[in-house]
């Protein structure tokens, strides 16, 4: 439920009250009975958790893209070279990047 701040316009007093969105406003002054109580315009007060909100992901400038793009290169296969006596067409590991995101001992290769 919504905290929504209200003030009366007659005493000045201000409250905060905890309502149902579906709740009809206050109108009332609890302090001075006036029928001046009016809602104000405020900043909404949450915060938004988890992954994929500008917070969390975007508002370092690319620092969330620098983590995958780490993983991938630490994914990659060592593809030893060959040497003059191994034969030439004997079939060698490739990196992820090439071969999609699975490895070289998958059941594709």
């Amino acid at each position: 439920m919504p905290i929504y701040a209200y003030k009366c316009d007659a005493c000045g007093h201000a409250k905060d009250v905890l309502q149902k969105m579906s709740d009809t406003p206050l109108t009332d002054c609890p302090a001075c009975g006036a029928p001046k109580f009016n809602k104000q315009l405020t900043a909404p007060g949450f915060q938004l958790k988890g992954t994929g909100w500008y917070a969390t992901d975007f508002k370092g400038g690319g620092n969330a893209a620098a983590p995958a793009a780490a993983g991938t290169a630490a994914d990659a296969v060592a593809t030893p070279a060959p040497s003059a006596g191994n034969d030439a067409s004997a079939p060698t590991a490739t990196t992820s990047a090439s071969a999609g995101s699975c490895a070289a001992s998958c059941a594709c290769h």
